[in-house]
């Protein structure tokens, strides 16, 4: 069968996306590899208009329920399905969206992936990950309970994530590379008042020791021009994201970043047929009321080009 919309994607815009197609009575096949965006390892999300406050996995279950309840015979829903190509049939104008377990037909697509975790590439980070050196705090730091740790970053992921471990271990210091911080105000006051943390400006990273485990970490001091060690346990990197794009970038024009380039009237990329929203995209703001809004601007618009095609 020919769907009239792939929507590839499981987080905020995609599901946004999909509660619309399934009110506008539109054949959608919905791919998503899980819920779960990047802020299900917050503990505590306070601008998701219309909740005072919610965890990231419970807005990730929110979500799913969701799109669950209104999907319908519309929504036809693929978990644990990842995206690898989108592919235009020139015969007939139409997209063959191809995962790792199903190829679909589809008249227009929305991409609504997000972005992943940029990896920290200093020597040692590939040998040791997931054995001290890890990217989820929600979802490792209990291991590291009574340990000294660090944080590598200085937005509010790394400011949150440092909050969570306060929780149970030792000691959290953050390391950054300047001495600004792109965290907001208050994430960084409520983090800083505690005395179990402490922050190392102008570090920049340069090795992670250890054998089989991590023990140590050592940067290179901007100021000084000197390289410093010192022994910790635990190593969690929250050094921003990268676009999860490269299914489509045969297709549609993108930024030096991997952005998907969008017409912020409408979504739409540079081929027709195609839309992107949210963090995918090289929109100037990135959060999730905007990847929501932006998603269903997508879909009204996708709605009107169906109809009119």
């Amino acid at each position: 069968m020919i769907y009239d919309l792939a929507i590839i994607g499981g987080g905020p815009a995609g599901v946004a996306a999909g509660v619309y197609a399934s009110r506008k009575r539109l054949k959608t096949v919905f791919i998503t590899k899980d819920w779960n965006s990047q802020s299900s390892v917050s503990e505590g999300i306070e601008n998701w208009i219309g909740t005072v406050k919610i965890s990231g996995l419970e807005l990730a279950r929110n979500l799913e329920n969701h799109l669950k309840t209104y999907a319908g015979e519309f929504v036809n829903i693929h978990e644990g399905e990842m995206c690898q190509e989108v592919a235009k049939d020139e015969e007939t104008g139409n997209f063959i969206v191809k995962t790792n377990k199903d190829e679909y037909k589809t008249k227009t697509v929305l991409v609504t992936t997000g972005s992943h975790r940029r990896k920290l590439e200093i020597k040692g980070a590939d040998r040791l990950e997931h054995k001290g050196l890890t990217y989820c705090a929600s979802c490792d730091g209990p291991m590291f309970a009574d340990q000294d740790v660090i944080v590598v970053g200085g937005g509010n992921a790394a400011f949150e994530s440092a909050a969570q471990l306060l929780a149970y271990c030792k000691s959290v210091t953050l390391v950054n590379r300047s001495d600004k911080f792109r965290a907001d105000p208050k994430t960084i006051k409520a983090v800083s008042n505690n005395s179990h943390f402490k922050i190392l400006s102008n570090a920049v990273p340069k090795e992670i020791k250890g054998g089989k485990f991590v023990s140590g970490f050592a940067y290179t001091d901007k100021i000084t021009g000197k390289d410093v060690e010192f022994n910790v346990s635990g190593i969690f990197a929250e050094i921003g994201s990268m676009p999860t794009t490269n299914f489509v970038k045969a297709l549609v024009d993108m930024n030096q970043y991997g952005h998907i380039i969008t017409n912020p009237k409408n979504q739409r990329a540079s081929i027709p047929g195609i839309w992107a929203a949210g963090d995918c995209t090289d929109g100037l703001y990135h959060q999730n009321n905007i990847a929501a809004g932006d998603a269903v601007k997508a879909l009204e618009d996708i709605y009107l080009f169906l109809k009119t095609k």
